[in-house]
């Protein structure tokens, strides 16, 4: 178990400041309304484009540009350069995104695992309380046990507490 005292976040969020951030997350939706969802199945079914395929890609539609004659009737090199503009944008933004979204997650869960020890440690408290006789902490551990009642003894980090 972690250190009690070592409270790397001690802080939450105001009410303006998570408003903030929700109007903040709607701006970039206002401004991007052509994202789009995709199912599972689209995603399996698409090309990637990764970093080989990209520049084969850049190379292909410098190849239409500098030879069009080439360039069959039914194929659109301004929708390509559309499409590799629109990519690369993207990459840049979700890279930014990516990064803010990691930091936001890592927040999380540091702040739920700091939670969760104290939660145990008060369990453990209260275990102790009612070892001793203590009024109602009976009551406090019979309520708090039952998390613990399917774990089949396969929890990590449960306390052991007298019934």
């Amino acid at each position: 178990m972690s250190n009690l005292s070592n409270n790397r976040v001690n802080v939450a969020a105001t009410a303006a400041q998570v408003t903030a951030v929700k109007a903040a997350f709607q701006t970039i939706m206002t401004n991007l309304p052509f994202l789009t969802g995709l199912t599972a199945d689209e995603r399996k079914s698409l090309n990637a484009i990764d970093v080989n395929n990209k520049v084969f890609a850049e190379d292909a539609l410098a190849a239409a540009v500098n030879n069009p004659t080439l360039v069959p009737a039914y194929i659109s090199v301004p929708n390509m350069q559309l499409d590799m503009t629109l990519f690369n944008q993207l990459d840049e933004l979700s890279g930014l995104a990516n990064q803010l979204c990691e930091r936001i997650e890592d927040t999380k869960m540091l702040a739920g695992s700091e939670a969760y020890n104290v939660a145990l440690s008060l369990y453990k408290s209260f275990g102790a309380a009612a070892d001793a006789g203590a009024p109602g902490a009976d009551s406090i551990v019979d309520k708090l046990k039952t998390r613990f009642a399917n774990s089949g003894g396969n929890a990590v980090n449960v306390p052991p507490v007298a019934p």
